[in-house]
C-alpha cells in the first residue's frame, strides 16, 4: 500500500492527465506554482551550471557551412566532412547553414507548431495520448510517469513516419501543410548527412544509407510555456535521444543546452541554421567514435519558445535487425565496446529505464565487459 504522499503524487498526476490540456492549459488556469511531478531535484537544477559568458567565449558549438557540398565538390566537401568529424567525436553537436532547406519551410513548421498548440484545448484534447504507439499525437507525458521521474515543462505535438511515410489526412488540417512539406525537405537532408557521416568515417558514401539506420522518421512539434517557478523546472530535462540522428529548428528565443566537459553550454539561436545531434545508437554503431551528449532545455519566466525535432531511426525491416559496432571500425587495438542489439530493445530499455528519473542514457546497458571487471 502507498503512503499518502504517493497518493496525492499519483492524484496529481492523474488530475493533469485527465485534463487533456497539457502544460499551456496549467498557465491558461491561472496557476503560480508547478506541480510536484515537473519539479527537478536541487542537485539537477544547480549542478553543472551554464558557463560564465567570459568562459563561453572559448566554447562555441560548431558552426558548419554546407555550401559547396554538392558531390564532387572537391576541396570544400572535404573540408565539410572533416569539420562534421571533429564535431562529431568532439561535441555531439553542430549548426548546419546553407544546408539546402529554405527559410519559408523553417519559419512555418514553427508557426504552425505555435497555432497547433495555441488552439482551444477542444481543437486538439481528442489526440492527447501518453501511447507511443499512436502515429499522431499531443502530449506533455510519454509515456508512464513514475515517482522517481520528472515531467518536462513543455508540450508537444508528434508525428510517426514509419519509412518515411504517414498518410496526409490524419496530420489537423492546421498544420498539415508545413508539415508535410517540411518533412520532404528533411528526407532530403537525410540523405546528405547520411553520405556526409559515412564519408566522416572513412566509409563509402552509402554506407550508413545500406544499413537502412535512418529511413524512419519521428516529427515532434514542441512548445515551451514560460514557467511560474523557472529555477525548480527545466523545458526539456536532460537527456540524450536513442535513435540515430536528430535534426532541430529552434525560434529565436533560445533555452537549448548541451554538456559538454562538465559544463553546460548554450547553443545559440542562428537565422537560418539548423541543429544536428548524434543519437545513442549512432555512436553504438560507430564504437563511441561519434559521441551522443545529453542536453537540456531551460525553463522561462516569459515568452514562449517553440522548436521541432525530427528524429532518425531505422526502416521498420530493420528496427528488428541487431546493430553493433561496424566491422570496418573494429580491430584489435580497439575491440567493439557494444554488444549487438535490436534497435527495437534498445528504444525499449532506453524508455523502461526513463531518462525522467536522471538516467540519460541506454548506452552503458549494453556495453561489452571485460575478462578485468
Amino acid at each position: 500500500m502507498g503512503t499518502d504522499s504517493d497518493y496525492e503524487w499519483e492524484k496529481e498526476v492523474e488530475e493533469f492527465q485527465k485534463t487533456r490540456a497539457g502544460v499551456k492549459g496549467l498557465i491558461d488556469s491561472g496557476i503560480t506554482k508547478v506541480p510536484r511531478f515537473f519539479v527537478s531535484s536541487t542537485s539537477q537544477r544547480f549542478s553543472n551550471v551554464a558557463q560564465t559568458k567570459d568562459e563561453q567565449i572559448q566554447v562555441q558549438i560548431p558552426v558548419i557551412d554546407f555550401r559547396g557540398i554538392e558531390k564532387g565538390g572537391g576541396a570544400r566537401r572535404i573540408e565539410i566532412v572533416e569539420e562534421i568529424r571533429k564535431a562529431s567525436e568532439t561535441w555531439g553537436f553542430f549548426q548546419m547553414v546553407n544546408h539546402g532547406v529554405p527559410m519559408s519551410a523553417m519559419e512555418d513548421i514553427l508557426e504552425s507548431t505555435r497555432r497547433f498548440h495555441e488552439q482551444p484545448k477542444e481543437a486538439k484534447m481528442d489526440l492527447y495520448s501518453s501511447d507511443g504507439r499512436q502515429n499522431v499525437r499531443f502530449y506533455t507525458i510519454n509515456g508512464h510517469l513514475t515517482k522517481s521521474d520528472v515531467a518536462s515543462w513543455r508540450d508537444a505535438f508528434a508525428c510517426t513516419f514509419l519509412d518515411g511515410v504517414m498518410d496526409p489526412d490524419v496530420i489537423p488540417p492546421i498544420c498539415r501543410e508545413e508539415i508535410t512539406e517540411y518533412m520532404k525537405h528533411m528526407i532530403n537532408l537525410r540523405d546528405i548527412l547520411s553520405e556526409l557521416l559515412s564519408e566522416a568515417l572513412g566509409l563509402s558514401q552509402d554506407f550508413l544509407e545500406k544499413m537502412q539506420l535512418m529511413k524512419s522518421e519521428y516529427l515532434t512539434c514542441l512548445y515551451y510555456p514560460s514557467s511560474p517557478e523557472p529555477d525548480k523546472t527545466f523545458g526539456t530535462v536532460k537527456h540524450s535521444d536513442p535513435t540515430t540522428l536528430t535534426v532541430l529548428v529552434q525560434d529565436n528565443c533560445g533555452g537549448l543546452q548541451i554538456h559538454h566537459r562538465g559544463n553546460w553550454v548554450d547553443v545559440p539561436p542562428i537565422p537560418g541554421a539548423l541543429i544536428a545531434n548524434i543519437g545513442d545508437l549512432l555512436q553504438l554503431i560507430t564504437n563511441d567514435k561519434f559521441k551522443s551528449v545529453e542536453h537540456r532545455v531551460v525553463a522561462r519566466s516569459s515568452g514562449t519558445r517553440v522548436s521541432a525535432a525530427c528524429f532518425f531511426y531505422p526502416s521498420g525491416e530493420k528496427m528488428v535487425k541487431a546493430y553493433g559496432p561496424i566491422e570496418e571500425l573494429v580491430s584489435e587495438e580497439n575491440p567493439a565496446i557494444y554488444r549487438q542489439v535490436t534497435y527495437l530493445d534498445f528504444v525499449t530499455h532506453y524508455q523502461k529505464k526513463n531518462v525522467r528519473g536522471g538516467r540519460s542514457s541506454a548506452l552503458p546497458n549494453f556495453k561489452i565487459l571485460s575478462l578485468d571487471q
